[in-house]
């Protein structure tokens, strides 16, 4: 497949073959057996993989598709508000936001305005620019909106747990617990432990709507679970 190819459809439970091996792409199963098809990108040392999503790439189904199966996880836990991780994050909060019946969510964000208050900002690092110095922020004239209100904070892909634990950090600052953190994918387990270190509740309160592996290689071109 072509690059620009990926994440542009929803294929018919059964389309591929869940149990491997993996050649150009990994097959992500959603829970009423839908797949859509994940490029595989090979990790530094050349012996593994992770299945990758660029949320804001996929096609306008694939984002209602993911956004409709992440909505009722988190509506269980009844959220009277969406907070969204950047960037790609945010393409995901808003629309889990529309399928609750929301009118708007929360945006956080890394580009500092002149009106922003440093002191409502944390620390972030992600997996896709670690190299890069970022803050997190949340605009001052949002924190009527998400202060003594049940959040749910949602993000795209949850992979190291970097950019959650940020998020958790900045919600914990303004004296909000969300009551549930969501995402399309819940990559390998790599997050496990950076989550656990910040609290033991926050694996249990975490939610997906598929989970991929650490993909090992099995061959040239090939990867296995």
């Amino acid at each position: 497949m072509q690059p620009h190819e990926f994440w542009q459809d929803v294929h018919p439970p059964g389309s591929f073959d869940r149990a491997g091996p993996f050649s150009g792409f990994f097959p992500a199963t959603l829970d009423d057996g839908r797949q859509i098809k994940l490029p595989i990108r090979s990790l530094a040392d050349g012996e593994h993989a992770l299945a990758s999503l660029i949320i804001n790439q996929a096609s306008f189904d694939v984002q209602d598709a993911l956004a409709a199966d992440l909505a009722p996880k988190l509506a269980i836990h009844r959220p009277e508000v969406i907070v969204g991780l950047p960037t790609l994050g945010l393409t995901l909060a808003a629309a889990v936001a529309r399928s609750l019946g929301f009118t708007r969510y929360v945006p956080l964000g890394t580009s500092r305005k002149f009106w922003y208050d440093e002191t409502l900002s944390v620390p972030l690092s992600s997996i896709t620019t670690p190299e890069q110095k970022k803050r997190l922020y949340v605009d001052p004239r949002m924190l009527p909106l998400i202060q003594g209100k049940r959040v749910a904070l949602v993000d795209d892909v949850i992979s190291s747990g970097a950019s959650i634990v940020s998020g958790l950090e900045l919600m914990g600052s303004l004296g909000i617990e969300p009551v549930v953190i969501g995402a399309a994918m819940l990559q390998s387990e790599r997050w496990h432990d950076k989550l656990d270190g910040f609290g033991r509740q926050w694996r249990s309160r975490t939610v997906g709507v598929f989970r991929t592996p650490m993909l090992k290689k099995a061959g040239e071109g090939n990867w296995t679970a």
